[in-house]
């Protein structure tokens, strides 16, 4: 498996597959700033020339910078190989060499399979009421790196 930085092809075929890789309706999701305006630090892990995984994630503007993961994706036949974690492995070392001290993501309540994998790679999580406006709670993951 090879992990390397995100290109315009990578992004092409992002938005054709997540909604066969998530189930749904969800390629709005995989919105083109993440790629043009913000996607210095986005993640693509291949195998065998194919894309089997993405990383979609950006450094904030904040003093000192956060490493923000906004969305990741693996291909359903290469789940629960490690793909995710050499995803988050080689985004923290882009965010630390950028000078971030901490990572952040979120997720909704109820997703017990992304809290699990938060608390394994050694994030800290909480629930925070009406973080995604009135009545949308989110369960919002932090991890400090530096």
């Amino acid at each position: 498996m090879l992990t390397r930085p995100m290109h315009k092809a990578d992004f092409d075929e992002i938005v054709r597959v997540i909604d066969r890789w998530w189930g749904g309706p969800t390629a709005s999701l995989a919105h083109p700033v993440f790629y043009y305006e913000l996607g210095q630090v986005a993640r693509i892990v291949e195998h065998e020339g194919g894309m089997i995984g993405f990383l979609l994630g950006f450094i904030t503007g904040d003093e000192p910078p956060v490493g923000y993961i906004h969305m990741i994706g693996i291909h359903p036949d290469y789940r629960r190989r490690h793909v995710g974690r050499k995803l988050y492995e080689s985004f923290e070392d882009s965010c630390r060499s950028a000078g971030c001290p901490r990572l952040k993501a979120m997720t909704a309540p109820g997703d017990t399979r992304s809290v699990d994998f938060h608390v394994a790679l050694g994030w800290r999580w909480e629930t925070v009421r009406d973080y995604a406006g009135p009545g949308r709670d989110r369960v919002v993951f932090t991890k400090q790196i530096g």
